[in-house]
C-alpha cells in the first residue's frame, strides 16, 4: 500500500512560517519584526490572522512595519552608527511619528532625536515643524537646512507672533535649544531685545457645505441605451448598489460616480475629481464629531495662491494643505469643495408618502 507523501511547502509558505515563529516568540528586535510583518502582509496574511498567530495587535504591526521603513530611510541616507545602534533596538513609536519626512530629513532628524533623547510626543510636533520647513523654495534668511534649524525657524516665527512675554520666552527658549547654526542663533537671540509683534497670518476658512434637501443629493441611474432596446439588452444593466452617506455608486467596470448639485464652483472646475475622507483630517475648531466628507479637488488648478487648501504627494500617500508660502513642491490640484453628508433623524420614516402627509 503506497503512502500518501505530504504536499511539499512552496519557499514562501516556508518563509511565513518562520516568520510566525520568530514573531510569536519576539526573536531578533523591532526592526526585523517590521520586516518580518511586512512580508507576511504582502504575500496574503491580513493584520487579524497575523495577531492570532503571533499576539501582534494590528496597531502594533502597523508601528512597526513604518517604523522599520523609516530605519531603512535611516541607513540608506546615513544616521550616525550611534542613532542606528539605539533605534535597532527601542523607540519604534518615535521613528514612526518620522513616516512623513523624506527619505533624508528622516535621517537627519533622527540624529537630532537622538541627541536630544526625546518620546513620540515631542517628535511629533518636531516631524511636523521640519516637514513645514521642507516647502520653502528658499530657505529663510540665517536658517540652515539642519533639522534644528527648522525647530528653531518655527520657534522664531511663533515667538514673533505672541504679546505675551511668558509664551514668547518659552518659544525662544524651546528654539536656543535645538538650534544649529550660529545664524539661526543670532536670529532667535534678537527677539530678546525686538519685543515687536507680526501679525499671524491666518488660514483661510474651510469651504464647507452642508447637503440639506434631497434635490442637494440626487439618485444615481444607470442608463441602459437608446431606443429601441430588446429586453435582453434592459436586462443586461446590473442592479446598482448606494453606499451611503452620499450614494455612490461603484460600476461593474471598478468606476464609481458620485451626483452633486449644480454649484457654481463645480461648474467652474476644469477637472474635478473626488476623494472620500473624515473631517477630523482638517483643523475645525468649530467641529462637534467626527463624519465622512466628500473632498473635491480641481485637478487643472496647480498654481499656488494663499486662499486656498492644496493637495500634494506627500510620499506613499496624498495630503491637504494650506501654504503660507509658495512651497517648492509640486502641487497635484487645489481643494475647491468640502461636503459634509445631509442630515437624517429617521430615514426609513420619510420613505412612508402617508406619514410625510400627515
Amino acid at each position: 500500500m503506497n503512502e500518501i507523501q505530504p504536499t511539499p511547502q512552496s519557499p514562501q509558505q516556508h518563509t511565513a512560517e518562520e516568520l510566525l515563529v520568530k514573531l510569536r516568540q519576539k526573536l531578533g528586535n523591532w526592526v526585523e519584526w517590521g520586516q518580518a510583518i511586512a512580508y507576511l502582509q504582502k504575500n496574503g496574511y491580513n493584520p487579524q490572522d497575523i495577531f492570532e498567530a503571533t499576539g501582534f495587535e494590528p496597531i502594533q504591526q502597523n508601528q512597526v512595519i513604518v517604523g522599520s521603513q523609516v530605519y531603512s530611510s535611516m541607513e540608506k541616507c546615513g544616521s550616525s552608527p550611534e542613532t542606528l545602534a539605539y533605534y535597532r533596538t527601542k523607540s519604534s513609536d518615535v521613528l514612526y511619528e518620522l513616516r512623513g519626512l523624506t527619505q533624508e530629513d528622516r535621517a537627519t532628524t533622527a540624529d537630532l532625536t537622538y541627541q536630544y533623547k526625546l518620546d513620540a510626543d515631542v517628535v511629533r510636533d518636531i516631524a511636523k515643524a521640519v516637514k513645514d520647513y521642507s516647502w520653502f523654495p528658499n530657505l529663510p534668511e540665517g536658517f540652515s537646512k539642519h533639522p534644528g534649524d527648522a525647530i528653531a525657524y518655527q520657534s522664531w516665527k511663533y515667538a514673533k507672533q505672541k504679546s505675551d512675554l511668558t509664551e514668547r520666552s518659552r518659544l525662544i527658549a524651546k528654539g536656543l535649544r535645538f538650534v544649529y547654526s550660529e545664524t539661526a542663533r543670532k536670529q532667535l537671540e534678537q527677539l530678546l531685545m525686538d519685543f515687536s509683534v507680526t501679525s499671524k497670518v491666518a488660514a483661510p476658512i474651510l469651504p464647507f457645505y452642508r447637503l440639506e434637501s434631497d434635490e442637494d443629493l440626487p439618485r444615481m441611474l444607470p442608463v441602459v441605451g437608446e431606443l429601441p432596446l430588446t429586453p435582453q439588452e434592459l436586462k443586461a444593466v446590473p442592479l446598482i448598489t448606494e453606499i451611503p452617506p452620499f450614494r455612490i455608486v461603484k460600476f461593474a467596470g471598478e468606476q464609481a460616480w458620485v451626483a452633486l448639485p449644480g454649484w457654481k464652483v463645480l461648474l467652474n472646475a476644469e477637472d474635478p475629481v473626488v476623494v472620500i475622507g473624515n473631517s477630523d483630517i482638517f483643523p475645525n475648531p468649530h467641529q462637534n464629531k467626527i463624519e465622512p466628507i466628500m473632498i473635491v479637488i480641481d485637478r487643472a488648478q496647480r498654481e499656488w495662491d494663499i486662499s486656498n487648501y492644496f493637495v500634494f504627494d506627500n510620499g506613499e500617500s496624498i495630503d491637504f494643505q494650506w501654504f503660507e508660502t509658495a512651497p517648492n513642491i509640486p502641487l497635484l490640484g487645489k481643494m475647491i469643495v468640502l461636503v459634509r453628508p445631509k442630515k437624517v433623524l429617521d430615514e426609513d420614516f420619510t420613505k412612508d408618502a402617508w406619514q410625510i402627509d400627515e
